[in-house]
């Protein structure tokens, strides 16, 4: 069975830090490109950063770039977001997502499997 599953959410302080980390079960992470995207309360889910399935092409939304880093090892079947300099409008529910693409571009418009998400809150 398919799964991802995310962890390493928590509440921080603003200008603190978290690293997210999403665990892939179930098929193998090298043909898939990955992504992170949140949801806060209220807002539509929005794509944060995503990562070829090599891992060499990475994109980041506008308001993140600078302070996050997303990476991946497919020998270990995870992914992660590093985030840095974190600010309460960072606040939403982050989800990771898996498709079916094992090309150079790093984000795709479309993901076949999610995970649950997990919080993260920045707030002082």
């Amino acid at each position: 069975q398919l799964q991802l599953v995310e962890s390493g959410g928590g509440v921080v302080q603003p200008g603190g830090s978290l690293r997210l980390s999403c665990a892939a079960s179930g098929f193998t992470l090298e043909y898939y490109a990955m992504a992170w995207f949140r949801q806060a309360p209220g807002k539509e889910r929005e794509g944060v950063s995503c990562i070829s399935a090599s891992g060499g092409s990475t994109n980041y939304t506008d308001s993140v770039k600078g302070r996050f880093t997303i990476s991946r090892d497919n020998a270990k079947k995870r992914m992660y977001l590093q985030m840095n300099s974190l600010k309460p409008e960072d606040t939403a529910t982050y989800y990771c997502a898996a498709a079916i693409y094992s090309g150079s571009y790093p984000c795709v418009p479309y993901y076949d499997y999610w995970g649950q998400g997990t919080q993260v809150t920045v707030s002082s």
